[in-house]
């Protein structure tokens, strides 16, 4: 018995002295293989699951439930947290400022982070980054969370070298005044290249906010979306039982087919916490959707219907063939917090379409963010191989994110080979035999016991090696 505890005494001053930094493999180790010719690769992944990591958030500060959004631009990852540090720029007063995260968008590797200011002043609005998010044309915004009781939602556009805000406008609700949540918009928040269309969807309610600007309009004169109007009632939902979107309901718009429609946003989904993703018309008409698959369809593969409440949805095109990306899970395991990539089928119809992976193929956290539900996911063009490809950039708040590469001229990773956590003898379980065997080790009593004891895949038996079948022990992973 006294040897047994002076093993996890020992267990613990390993875990005590190692950062969860170095216990991160910050890579998928799953592979993906080629469909119909398209290929993807894992350039990295930061999240809860892999190698041992439980607590990401006592060690990085952009795994809060107050980091919920993030968004990726010219290479860069942004991730945004409201009240993130506190300042105290005078005697007796204290601002909690809120603070962009910065990430190499190709590496993962973490940059120096903005503080965000308004005014020459800390940013300290409540839940005042609830979005962050990126144009057209390369300029990333911000907008909070607005109340029941707010009458307008103010949009940022975020100085992304110093995180200073300017307010490029004021959207009044109306006179229907709901809850929102998370903000989305299509065109040039300048005004200077495009019109400007922002949409914002109402919290437990079937009521959507929207406005219109156009190029070279008066940046103080948003005119409402719909036909005028600044919000409407939407009577179309999918599933069709479900009568409003439910708490913290997601939207995106997707481009039109020409320049003349190209930011118009006649088309756009919203994703709500009781519905799945769903394209719409803007006069609130349902246009397409997952209601439009076949019960044969949905019997033949069980992944391509998310399960409501986790909110988020992205399109991208290779050559003449057109994807789409979206969350299909939220925190149950197996597979927890996992995305999908499907080709629409034939004329963008969700008819037709086919999965082609979805990612991580051993999930990446099962950690509830409280009920926030958002599952960003963005895309970006790239080049692999002399040809077209699309970055993937998802971020699940509270449990991780990562960035994959896809195109023809990609080449897959191969699997790699990782033991199972907390599998120490290698006899592919987590028994009773392991804690023996990691005694032994502890004690330099019989290293031959230590089969496979290199859980974090780095080759080399450490302390970290020791957390995570620690973590395991505990039921911590």
């Amino acid at each position: 018995m006294k040897k047994f505890l002076l093993v996890l005494t020992l267990v613990a001053i390993a875990c005590s002295s190692v950062s969860a930094a170095g216990l991160l493999l910050k890579k998928d180790p799953n592979g993906y293989e080629t469909v119909n010719g398209i290929s993807m690769r894992n350039l990295w992944l930061l999240d809860r699951f892999h190698y041992g990591v439980n607590e990401l958030q006592n060690d990085f500060a952009w795994c809060n439930t107050k980091a919920r959004t993030a968004v990726m631009q010219d290479g860069i990852v942004y991730v945004a947290r409201s009240e993130a540090k506190q300042i105290i720029p005078q005697p007796g007063d204290t601002i909690m400022g809120a603070v962009i995260y910065r990430f190499d968008a190709m590496t993962g590797e973490e940059m120096a982070p903005l503080d965000v200011t308004l005014n020459g002043m800390p940013y300290g609005v409540f839940l005042g980054m609830n979005t962050i998010g990126k144009d057209n044309f390369g300029h990333v915004w911000a907008a909070p969370y607005t109340s029941e009781k707010t009458a307008d939602v103010p949009l940022y556009q975020v100085n992304i070298e110093t995180g200073e805000l300017t307010l490029v406008a004021t959207l009044n609700k109306g006179d229907v005044i709901a809850r929102t949540d998370y903000v989305d918009l299509v065109g040039d928040i300048t005004l200077e290249e495009a019109e400007c269309n922002v949409m914002t969807p109402g919290s437990q309610v079937p009521t959507v906010y929207a406005w219109h600007n156009d190029q070279g309009g008066d940046a103080d004169t948003w005119e409402g979306f719909f036909s005028g109007d600044p919000y409407m009632e939407f009577t179309e939902m999918y599933p069709e039982s479900q009568t409003q979107w439910g708490y913290a309901p997601a939207c995106r718009f997707v481009l039109g087919e020409d320049e003349d429609t190209r930011y118009s946003g006649e088309n756009f989904y919203i994703d709500g916490f009781t519905t799945v993703p769903t394209l719409y018309a803007s006069d609130g008409t349902i246009v397409d959707g997952f209601g439009s698959l076949s019960p044969e369809e949905m019997q033949a593969d069980s992944l391509l219907v998310p399960e409501v409440g986790c909110n988020g949805i992205a399109e991208f095109k290779l050559g003449d063939r057109n994807f789409i990306v979206y969350p299909i899970h939220q925190y149950q395991a197996p597979g927890a917090c996992e995305v999908n990539i499907c080709e629409l089928g034939e004329g963008m119809s969700f008819s037709g379409m086919q999965r082609y992976w979805t990612f991580p193929a051993d999930g990446q956290g099962q950690t509830s963010d409280s009920g926030l539900r958002i599952h960003p996911v963005i895309t970006d063009y790239t080049e692999e191989g002399g040809k077209e490809a699309v970055l993937v950039f998802e971020y699940k708040c509270y449990n991780g994110m990562g960035v994959y590469v896809v195109g023809e001229g990609v080449v897959p990773d191969d699997p790699m080979v990782v033991s199972v956590p907390g599998d120490v003898n290698g006899d592919g379980e987590v028994t009773a035999a392991d804690i023996t065997a990691l005694y032994d080790f502890l004690l330099n009593n019989d290293e031959s016991h230590i089969v496979n004891g290199d859980q974090t895949g780095d080759g080399i038996i450490t302390a970290a090696d020791i957390t995570a079948v620690y973590n395991i022990m505990l039921g911590a992973n």
